[in-house]
């Protein structure tokens, strides 16, 4: 049996153009996607940003204790360069940073139930 959408795609698979292309590309929404959650970590930050509306750096690093910071550092540039987390500085003695999820990197959250979804069902691998 042959599932098909009102668009004659099967479900799941993307109704775009982009998806017949034959190669790994940068404008590929799904390469887009992954390279936002590359690296150990990114998922973790992303969920403690999705708990509250915004965190400061001490808050996430403590939420997160075996993340270095270092690596903290990296994944929040990392995302704020993928447009999913914008800072904000607060002036005055002392200034206040505080990190929160833009819109578009709340759209993160089904993305990563999905992938936890989909990854609580997969086989274990031994």
């Amino acid at each position: 049996m042959t599932h098909r959408t009102v668009s004659g795609v099967r479900p799941g698979l993307p109704d775009d153009a982009l998806a017949e292309i034959a190669a790994p590309s940068p404008d590929c929404p799904v390469e887009i996607t992954l390279a936002a959650l590359r690296g150990r970590w990114t998922t973790l930050v992303v969920r403690e940003l999705l708990r509250r509306e915004t965190h400061t750096y001490g808050e996430l690093a403590a939420a997160l204790p075996q993340l270095s910071d270092k690596v903290l550092t990296e994944r929040l540039a990392q995302l704020i360069a993928a447009g999913a987390v914008h800072r904000t500085r607060t002036p005055g003695w002392p200034s206040t940073v505080t990190y929160g999820l833009t819109p578009h990197g709340r759209g993160l959250g089904p993305v990563l139930q999905a992938m936890w979804d989909w990854g609580s069902t997969a086989p274990r691998q031994g």
